[in-house]
């Protein structure tokens, strides 16, 4: 018997090309509403992969939230335990965690629905910020989530 594929809502040709457009503007310091440079290094090619995400600050915890699910940066990032964040000039070093726990996980995926829905809850599957527990909790396996710290 074969076990489930893992989620990952592939983004269509021109969500990859906004991700590169947004990607270019926040390395050249244009943030748009608080995104940033992903970079985390390759867990097969060795290489920095960046692409642009939304830091996430949760009662003053920095996350990090995959609404596409599994994808390649949260599988780098596992293997990595940590990237770099830019904003122009200004780059971040952190080390991850990824919170395995799906009580703990639904709160800061609720939080992080509530400031970023407008803008990711089509990866959602129909959960919002509005969702009862139960249909966020159903729905945490789906969406990892990393808490970031920046090194000092």
């Amino acid at each position: 018997m074969s076990q489930p594929q893992a989620y990952y809502l592939q983004g269509s040709p021109l969500n990859v090309r906004l991700n590169s457009v947004i990607g270019w503007l926040a390395r050249h310091g244009v943030s748009l509403l608080g995104s940033q440079e992903l970079s985390v290094r390759g867990r097969k090619s060795g290489q920095m992969q960046r692409i642009p995400v939304n830091p996430h600050t949760y009662e003053g915890a920095q996350y990090l939230v995959s609404a596409r699910g599994h994808s390649q940066w949260v599988r780098n990032m596992r293997a990595a335990g940590g990237g770099e964040l830019r904003k122009g000039r200004r780059n971040r070093v952190f080390t991850a965690v990824e919170i395995a726990d799906d009580e703990q996980k639904m709160i800061v995926v609720r939080a992080y629905l509530e400031r970023w829905g407008w803008e990711v809850n089509q990866y959602f599957q129909g959960i919002t910020a509005k969702s009862t527990d139960a249909e966020l909790l159903a729905a945490c396996p789906d969406h990892p989530v990393f808490r970031i710290t920046v090194e000092e």
